[in-house]
């Protein structure tokens, strides 16, 4: 939770006469305050933003994406070609030509933040096809090229080594056809879709140009996803959600290649190999969520400002962090840092502007100490020196040694830019000096307690975090309510259920009851031809459907949905009843379930399935989920 002590730098430009504006990717907000119910100060339009057009999770389907406009939730465009960057792209630009039309004088801020090129990797197929057969030579060509290119480029220094690659990452020689082919497409389709998203980003530059405004506007352009991510572990996946679930084992190459036509498109949810992130990481040896290297923290960054910035097209090599952008915006806003806001006295910032280094590339570095950490993998950054635990690997997904167990590493960044030579050998006392201080950063910055758990961390009774429905085992909804994202909802996982609904009915009544998840992962209780049924789809693998003999005739009914759940473990199979008037009319097997998330961002919703289809075999979009009877009241609970 964010403090009101640490708020947002945007408040402090709002306050000083700024318009500003968030778009895209917000993930910033407890996940128990994302509900119709807040509370809404941490939401982006209470935390120093005017204008909010974007998503609220971690991550997004870009063809069927949950939008909030400010704190309400809206439906995507109704665009035959719709993708969410362009969408959020157009809202920004429509945004900042309204702004610059109504008041002239004042000054903008723009935070966009693309769902690019964080998985499902969504592309238009025309961009995915632009690079095919470009990444048939594989993974360690690619690696090699790009290695070569950044010494070329002068981006890093000559004497660069490149970093081994894991012991995992095959080698491409010895792979069969059929892997190749299936590793090409999924690097084509992140290719596609990281192009596409420069596309857009120019796009919103050629607008802030078109009012005048590109000579003296500053730009902070990050690319990248913390690096590369690996949690499409060592072969891909076709539904991201599958390996969220800690699950490797449902997909084989084979599989996914049934579904080579639509990589990419609506009907994926894909991540590409970690040997591809490993490659696009260059000349680092780990990838995202490995805080304690480079390749897992060390993105490309490009500041414009023609009137703020003499230097043209020059590299600076200064060692920064993504916590100075807020500071470099206060400079070059010529600002103070507030130290109260609201008559909240502020904690300090920890960054630093980036300004002096734009201003004389010699420059000695002024941010000189940073900490890293995620998932227990994690690192301190002191003057040139590097220490670090390689505490777990993504695609592995279990720590390699308990905590007290681990050894450290040590690397001279000035001498090692690609953390090869590791020196905690040689220099023990560097080392201690360096744990003591990632020690002292760790207790400043509430790094304690570790905490190394990655599939449990969904549940928010195991994870130990707050939880809106709290120790209450039942949930009352009626017609219209929809959008309750999967943390606001009863934890229907792992356990029994039921589900009573009272309905009133046209006859042949078709469409939703009530569901939750979406084509990639769900359950739903809806009527289809005048018949109640139930289908619980795992991870669009597998589809268990009961269903009704006969169509119920118009007027009221009470349609109840019993599951008994195995037990026994997570992610076990049960059966389910389903009962018209207290009268049993089906019953059927529900082999597997998913045990630890459905989905980022797809909702619970009493009639109709906003977003995409749990039965979708069944209903083809929204519109034709919409249920044609009433739901007067549907009550789902779990046991005592």
């Amino acid at each position: 939770i964010r403090p009101d002590n640490a708020k947002y730098f945007a408040e402090a430009l709002k306050q000083n006469g700024y318009s500003t504006a968030a778009f895209g990717k917000w993930h910033e907000t407890a996940t128990w305050e994302v509900s119709v119910s807040g509370p809404f100060d941490r939401w982006p339009t209470n935390s120093g933003f005017d204008k909010f057009y974007g998503f609220i999770g971690g991550e997004t389907n870009q063809w069927d994406p949950v939008i909030f406009d400010g704190v309400t939730k809206v439906g995507k465009k109704d665009d035959p070609d719709y993708h969410f960057t362009t969408d959020m792209t157009n809202e920004a630009i429509e945004w900042v030509k309204f702004q610059k039309a109504m008041t002239p004088d004042k000054p903008f801020m723009v935070y966009y933040a693309t769902g690019a090129t964080h998985a499902p990797h969504h592309a238009p197929k025309e961009w995915i096809e632009k690079y095919k057969g470009k990444f048939d030579a594989g993974w360690l060509k690619l690696r090699e090229e790009t290695f070569e290119r950044q010494k070329s480029l002068g981006i890093i220094p000559q004497e660069a080594q490149l970093a081994p690659m894991p012991s995992d990452i095959k080698d491409w020689e010895s792979l069969s056809s059929d892997e190749k082919r299936l590793f090409a497409l999924q690097m084509e389709t992140f290719a596609g879709f990281a192009e596409h998203t420069d596309v857009e980003v120019g796009r919103l530059v050629d607008a802030i140009d078109q009012v005048g405004e590109l000579e003296n506007t500053l730009f902070i352009y990050i690319m990248g996803d913390n690096g590369s991510s690996a949690e499409g572990g060592l072969e891909g996946t076709y539904n991201e959600l599958v390996h969220l679930n800690g699950i490797f084992d449902e997909e084989t190459v084979e599989s996914m290649l049934e579904h080579a036509d639509d990589w990419g498109g609506p009907n994926s949810f894909p991540h590409m190999s970690a040997a591809w992130a490993v490659a696009t990481d260059a000349p680092f040896k780990w990838t995202k969520q490995m805080a304690a290297d480079f390749g897992g923290t060390r993105n490309g960054m490009v500041m414009h400002w023609p009137n703020g910035i003499d230097a043209k097209g020059e590299i600076r090599q200064q060692w920064h962090h993504v916590n100075d952008v807020a500071p470099t915006i206060f400079e070059a806003a010529n600002l103070p840092i507030p130290k109260s806001i609201n008559g909240v006295e502020q904690i300090p910032m920890d960054g630093v502007s980036m300004l002096y280094a734009v201003k004389d590339a010699e420059a000695p570095d002024q941010h000189t100490t940073q900490y890293f950490e995620m998932f227990g993998n994690r690192a301190i950054y002191h003057e040139g020196w590097l220490a670090r635990v390689v505490h777990m690997v993504p695609w592995v997904g279990k720590p390699r040694a308990a905590f007290a167990d681990e050894s450290w590493e040590l690397y001279n960044i000035e001498e090692d830019f690609s953390l090869v030579n590791n020196l905690a050998e040689e220099n023990p006392e560097k080392l201690k000096e360096m744990q003591e201080l990632f020690e002292k950063e760790a207790i400043e910055n509430n790094v304690y307690p570790l905490d190394d758990r990655l599939y449990e961390r969904f549940n928010a009774a195991i994870a130990g975090r707050p939880d809106l429905m709290g120790d209450r085992k039942s949930l009352t909804l009626a017609q219209g309510m929809e959008g309750i994202l999967e943390n606001t909802f009863l934890n229907v996982k792992n356990t029994s259920k039921t589900i009573v609904a009272n309905v009133s009915l046209e006859g042949n009544d078709k469409g939703i009851i009530l569901c939750q998840g979406g084509k990639f992962g769900g359950w739903a209780l809806y009527m289809d031809k005048g018949r109640p049924a139930y289908t619980y789809n795992y991870f669009g693998l597998e589809r268990y459907t009961i269903a009704a003999p006969k169509a119920l005739s118009k007027g009221d009914a009470e349609v109840t949905l019993q599951f008994d759940y195995d037990g026994d473990g997570i992610g076990k199979g049960g059966t389910a009843k389903l009962y018209v008037d207290g009268v049993l009319v089906a019953e059927g097997r529900v082999e597997k379930t998913e045990p630890a998330v459905f989905s980022a961002d797809e909702t619970a919703d009493v009639g109709k399935d906003d977003a995409t289809q749990v039965a979708d075999k069944v209903f083809k979009d929204v519109e034709d989920s919409e249920f044609t009877g009433y739901v007067n009241s549907v009550t789902i609970s779990i046991p005592e």
